[in-house]
């Protein structure tokens, strides 16, 4: 209520009593309290927390009152603003832009706002909340008008960074700080849409082709490098199975040749023995006629020496190669 509106209501009310018998003599003592008690309550004000008001003295700008109890003069001070200290989220009403390549684009948005100067907010501007509303919209359409339709759904963070540096900026004369910007939607006109649906379906196909193509690819890759590895495997395998035959026959061969070496040994000691000659005579000549039988057994055709005495002569001349072998034996011994 007005202080002077208070004044008079307390004026009519003291009058009233002073007409009254018994409250007559105490008109003026309430009077002149009523108005002390209307001077006091009408001079203290407390400011609520994140609330701050601006104090006219006499038409001008005195003070900022600060959160808490506060004192003004009565009729000389006047509250002539109240202002929210609070961060104050703003929608942006939505506005058509035009991109570079000429296609109309819906884009709204919203504005996080928060006065950090009373004063400011009070004489910078008639209404910094239109004066920032319209600035955004301004400043939307210029940063879109730069950008390709595909651009600007790829760089919302760069269009909200320019939105909000530019309103900054002005909002400083304002006493207003601007802490971010979101675009809320980006809205090309159906036919746009349409063509972008048919763009992004059209690239998936092209996606799962091309990842198909190498699956493909690397199968075909896995099956030749896994028949690469069997083939080596396997003539590794062949290798060495050559390579333990040849050292299985080589083995053999040396082992032959060890137990007929040791076979002559023994048949050269035999023969330089008691009665080594004479056995010798008789093993050859048993082998010369067992020889011949053999190659009766083998055909139809039984083959005889011409000259019986043959059997003789060859005994004999077996023996003196023998006897020709032991003697080189023992010279060498």
């Amino acid at each position: 209520m007005n202080l002077l509106v208070k004044l008079v209501l307390v004026g009519f009310i003291s009058a009233a009593l002073s007409f009254t018998p018994v409250l007559g003599g105490f008109a003026i003592p309430l009077f002149v309290a009523a108005v002390v008690v209307v001077f006091v309550t009408e001079s203290i004000r407390i400011v609520p927390q994140q609330q701050g008001w601006v104090v006219e003295r006499l038409g001008k700008f005195h003070d900022s009152l600060q959160p808490g109890l506060n004192v003004i003069i009565p009729f000389i001070d006047r509250i002539a603003y109240k202002h929210s200290l609070k961060e104050v989220p703003l929608d942006v009403p939505e506005q058509v832009c035009i991109t570079k390549d000429n296609t109309q684009l819906a884009v709204d948005g919203v504005i996080y706002y928060q006065v950090i100067d009373a004063k400011l907010a009070s004489y910078g501007t008639s209404d910094y909340i239109a004066a920032i509303s319209q600035l955004a919209q301004t400043t939307l359409r210029s940063s879109i008008g730069r950008m390709e339709l595909d651009r600007t759904f790829e760089s919302r963070e760069d269009i909200n960074r320019t939105v909000v540096s530019t309103l900054d900026e002005a909002g400083r004369t304002w006493g207003i700080k601007v802490l971010r910007y979101e675009i809320k939607s980006l809205t090309p006109p159906d036919n746009i849409l349409r063509a972008m649906q048919a763009q992004i379906t059209a690239e998936r196909e092209k996606r799962a082709l091309i990842a198909k193509s190498e699956g493909q690819k690397q199968e075909e890759i896995n099956i030749s490098e896994g028949e690469k590895q069997a083939a080596i495997n396997k003539s590794e395998g062949e290798k060495q199975a050559a390579i333990n035959r040849s050292e299985g026959e080589a083995k053999a061969i040396t082992t032959v040749a060890a137990a007929t070496a040791e076979a002559v040994l023994a048949v050269a000691k035999s023969l330089g023995a008691d009665g080594g000659m004479q056995a010798a005579n008789l093993k050859v000549a048993e082998l010369y006629v067992g020889a011949f039988g053999n190659l009766a057994k083998a055909g139809n055709t039984l083959i005889v020496p011409s000259n019986l005495t043959d059997v003789a002569s060859m005994v004999s001349s077996a023996m003196t190669v023998l006897g020709k072998t032991n003697v080189g034996e023992s010279r060498k011994g």
